[in-house]
């Protein structure tokens, strides 16, 4: 008798384990809800400046909208480009905030599939209210609302699947992250399309069908998800789920260590997430998008950007396959580090793009393809990886808060990019992207010292053996 045939039982364990490309079903279903619910959050996202600037914040549709006056005034008198750049940056930075407190009702209240279970609903509910100038502030209140109970938990959730020295983590994550990019290549062709071509209210009214198609995957795949051994507060399960193990002094300085890249990890995202603000109103005025006479919604733009990091998520993650064959594979600091550098030849760029652009021509695509090239390059090195770090060292008690803090630096990140996207009227536009390159430059060399002074005394990495 073989061991297979005495132990049938691991036997089965291990196929459900390895069921998906190589990792358990369950990274399956929440790839693909992420890949719709991305579908759907990006679609809007891809409209919503546009929308703002060319429709929903001109007269005869600013006064429609509910309770708008009274919000207004928050911005100090801004008007146009300026406003819309800062409602946007407002709504993604609050997107990003709410995770914290998402990941604190999933740790105590609700567990992690019902609080993502209650966001995805909350979500549909903010994309159909989108089709209406009317609910346009309270469909963004719910947007943001859903998205904090959804995106921290989903994420931790992926960790969950993994033991702590099971090394598919990061390239689960990688994993992840393409279906993120599915969704985004997808969704301004439909969503971007419909809103564009054909009305802004027929775009958002199809993200939120694609928010209802990923809330279907999830509840389908439930069986297939993390076991939770939860109790609300209150209502003990045992005594092994009713104790939380203390924290040790390895977990508070990994939070500690955490805690310390925020704020650096903030100032690295602005230049890829300026794609969805003033880049997108500099394309849609001084981009050649025109074919055969007409002219290409703007909105593809990012799914150019999504097919590219798509390509280049994959590619670098198969070229580090390749690479710890044979050398000892970077760490997650050294890749973060990599991708500063692209992020900075990225945002050059879109500098040389701007400076050679003669005065009453349009932008040829060769420049904004090759930016959108680099940049991918350093979101390949930069975004999985760092969430796979924070996924990595986050205490296993408050691990999806911990999550939840991740996202604060894309909170902080986002308010810099509204800010910031303001000045895109006012200032020379070759200034404007240099000015994204100091940021991207600014990251990378605190990153670096980051590496070479406290990450061996913060971060404890067990080392990648060489081949044989």
């Amino acid at each position: 008798m073989t061991v297979a045939e005495a132990t049938p039982e691991l036997d089965a364990v291990d196929h459900a384990d390895r069921a998906f490309l190589g990792h358990p079903k369950g990274l399956a279903y929440l790839a693909f809800t992420e890949a719709w619910e991305r579908f759907s959050y990006y679609g809007m996202q891809a409209l919503l400046v546009l929308y703002m600037t060319k429709e929903l914040l001109l007269a005869g549709h600013v006064e429609n909208i509910a309770l708008f006056e009274p919000f207004s005034r928050l911005y100090g008198g801004l008007q146009g480009q300026a406003l819309a750049s800062a409602i946007f940056g407002t709504y993604a930075a609050l997107v990003y905030l709410t995770p914290i407190l998402g990941g604190f009702i999933a740790d105590r209240m609700l567990g992690k599939r019902r609080t993502v279970l209650l966001g995805a609903v909350t979500m549909a509910a903010g994309h159909f209210l989108m089709a209406f100038e009317l609910t346009f502030l309270f469909a963004l209140l719910c947007l943001v609302v859903g998205s904090g109970l959804f995106k921290g938990n989903i994420a931790s959730q992926v960790g969950a699947l993994y033991k702590p020295e099971d090394l598919r983590r990061a390239d689960a994550f990688q994993i992840f992250y393409l279906g993120i990019n599915a969704g985004v290549i997808a969704s301004p062709l439909v969503v971007g399309t419909l809103g564009e071509v054909y009305g802004w209210h027929y775009g958002f009214g199809a993200a939120g069908v694609g928010m209802l198609i990923g809330l279907a995957i999830y509840v389908a795949g439930q069986k297939h998800l993390p076991k939770e051994h939860f109790a609300p507060r209150g209502r003990a399960e045992g005594a092994a789920t009713a104790t939380r193990e203390p924290f040790t002094r390895q977990d508070w300085t990994a939070v500690i260590a955490l805690i310390l890249l925020i704020p650096v990890m903030a100032i690295a995202i602005v230049p890829n997430n300026q794609i969805f603000n003033a880049y997108l109103v500099w394309g849609d005025q001084q981009f050649d998008l025109y074919w055969r006479g007409e002219k290409l919604p703007t909105t593809w733009l990012v799914t150019l950007d999504a097919i590219v990091s798509v390509s280049f998520l994959a590619g670098v993650a198969l070229f580090y396959r390749w690479y710890g064959k044979h050398w000892r594979e970077p760490d997650e600091l050294t890749k973060i580090i990599i991708g500063s550098l692209f992020s900075v030849g990225g945002m050059l760029c879109l500098f040389m793009a701007a400076a050679t652009q003669a005065p009453g021509t349009k932008i040829g695509l060769a420049w904004p393809v090759l930016f959108h090239i680099v940049n991918s390059i350093g979101f390949a090195h930069m975004l999985p990886v760092s969430l796979a770090l924070f996924a990595k060292l986050a205490p296993k008690q408050i691990n999806a808060t911990v999550i939840g803090l991740y996202y604060l630096a894309f909170f902080a990140g986002n308010s810099m990019v509204g800010w910031v996207g303001g000045f895109y009227e006012t200032m020379p536009t070759t200034t404007f992207w240099l000015m994204h390159a100091g940021f991207a430059g600014f990251a990378g060399v605190v990153f670096l010292l980051f590496k070479l002074f406290l990450s061996k005394r913060l971060i404890a990495r067990e080392p990648n053996p060489l081949p044989d």
